[in-house]
């Protein structure tokens, strides 16, 4: 009979192991690896957008603001599920922070200036910008675009660019 052949009762093998092979009783401190956030966002970012906007009255935006902001998103097919909501007065980030902690493919500016971001240039309204990886687009802030409404046929045809809307 060769080692390499034993077979051990079952009642045998129960008694070698009659404590299992993982203590779940040990106090033992385990680590969380998992990076926190750097500042606050509303959404869950499914879609690597993420949307800036600059409100000192309110925590994201008013209640106005984010209702227009989401009749935005539904006609360009998206929900907040799909795009991180961050408000630049109660934080300041820089384009490489957006990058790192949201892997961000798009970037759109309301009412915040790229300069505002640390972003080494700068780019007119409405215009499609392209760097890092990323895109980025500018338009007025949201209060303003509610208001007029040549700007928000602008932003519009930007967005169906930006997005591949017909």
């Amino acid at each position: 009979m060769s080692l390499d052949n034993i077979q051990l009762p079952s009642i045998v093998i129960a008694d070698l192991f009659k404590n299992s092979l993982v203590d779940l009783n040990s106090k033992q401190v385990v680590t969380d690896n998992i990076q926190k956030p750097l500042f606050a966002f509303l959404g869950n970012n499914n879609k690597g957008i993420i949307i800036l906007v600059k409100d000192e009255e309110a925590v994201y935006l008013k209640e106005q603001e984010l209702s227009f902001l989401l009749g935005i998103l539904t006609a360009c097919k998206l929900s907040m599920a799909d795009v991180a909501l961050i408000n630049l007065h109660k934080t300041h980030t820089n384009y490489n922070l957006l990058r790192e902690q949201f892997a961000a493919e798009k970037i759109l500016l309301f009412g915040v200036k790229p300069s505002q971001i640390d972003m080494p240039l700068d780019f007119p309204q409405y215009q499609l910008q392209k760097y890092n990886g990323q895109v980025y687009m500018c338009a007025p802030a949201l209060a303003h675009l509610m208001e007029d409404r040549l700007e928000k046929t602008k932003l519009w045809n930007m967005l169906k660019q930006l997005f591949g809307l017909a």
